[in-house]
Order: structure tokens, then C-alpha cells, then sequence
């Protein structure tokens, strides 16, 4: 994933921007990722690992009502705690991960369910939903994966993504 994570830190710094991730399935796997890579420090604001759910709301502002209605396993609590992130830390860009990785449903949704966000400039953004096979690692693994390639399409202008994107016939 390194390569992924190197262009998307490249595409920040050529554009004089920054980023700041808000995990939860991925538990800080996200920010490893894009501080593994060299320069990170010129881009990378930071991250928060909001694993419980009143850690979202307490910390990254999402909404209470929402998470009470429809749990943290959501795309708008996605958006949110990607927005809530971007503000909090003061970065030009913010990415979240929000999902089930297993072993057991979570809020009434299937292991493998998971929504990745983006927040940035002037109301720029995405959500995507996806619906991930294997075990916890491959899940986490494979939510890193998106939320990076989900950032890198919005810096890129590339045609926006889906709402929706099955992986692994779910």
C-alpha cells in the first residue's frame, strides 16, 4: 500500500495541502500508512483513532442523534467524522473510516460492511460504501486501501466516485 499512500502525499504537497484521518475499523492503520511514507511530515496534520462511538461524537462532533439512530456504521457519520477530523486538526483534507471488520455484525449490518469518507475544500467530498470479504486483517486492510484511493481521486479530479462499490462479491 505504500505506493498508494506515497501519491497521495505527493498530490497534497504539490497542491501546498494537508490531511488528517479519523478511524475507527482501521484503528490507526490509516495514518501508519501515510507516515510511513517519506515527506510525510510536510503533509500529514495527524489522526484520531475514534474507535467508540461516543468518541465520535465527543471528539469529531458527529451528531448524537444520528449515531443513535442509526449506529456508527454509516456513510453520513462517515462524511461527518471525515469533516469533524479536517476541522479539528486544521487540515485542508480529512479521510475517515467507519465499519465492521468482525467477527460479528455490528448495529445490524454484515461483517465486511464498511464506508470510507472524504472532506475537503469548499464543500469537496466523497462517500463511498463498500462491502468487504475476509478476515478482520483483509477488511482493515482493504479499507485502508479505499479511503486512499477515495482522497486521491478527489485530488485528481477523476470522475467521482460511486455511492455504492461492491468487493469480493458481497
Amino acid at each position: 500500500m505504500g505506493g498508494a499512500a506515497a501519491d497521495v502525499l505527493g498530490a497534497l504537497l504539490s497542491r501546498g495541502q494537508t490531511v488528517a484521518a479519523a478511524e475507527s475499523l482501521t484503528g490507526g492503520l490509516v495514518a501508519a500508512e501515510l507516515t510511513a511514507a517519506p515527506g510525510a511530515s510536510r503533509t500529514v496534520r495527524g489522526s484520531v483513532t475514534a474507535y467508540a462511538t461516543d468518541v465520535k461524537h465527543d471528539v469529531l462532533g458527529v451528531d448524537g442523534a444520528l449515531l443513535a439512530e442509526r449506529g456508527a456504521v454509516d456513510g453520513d457519520v462517515a462524511r461527518r467524522m471525515a469533516e469533524g477530523v479536517r476541522t479539528l486538526l486544521g487540515a485542508d483534507w480529512g479521510v475517515s473510516t467507519t465499519g465492521v471488520a468482525g467477527p460479528d455484525s455490528q448495529d445490524g449490518k454484515d461483517v465486511g460492511t464498511v464506508f470510507v469518507a472524504v472532506a475537503g475544500p469548499g464543500g469537496a467530498g466523497a462517500v463511498r460504501r463498500l462491502s468487504l470479504d475476509g478476515g478482520r486483517a483483509e477488511i482493515r486492510a482493504g479499507s485502508v486501501r479505499a479511503v486512499l484511493a477515495l482522497l486521491m481521486r478527489e485530488l485528481t479530479g477523476n470522475a467521482r466516485a460511486k455511492d455504492t462499490e461492491h468487493n469480493g462479491g458481497n
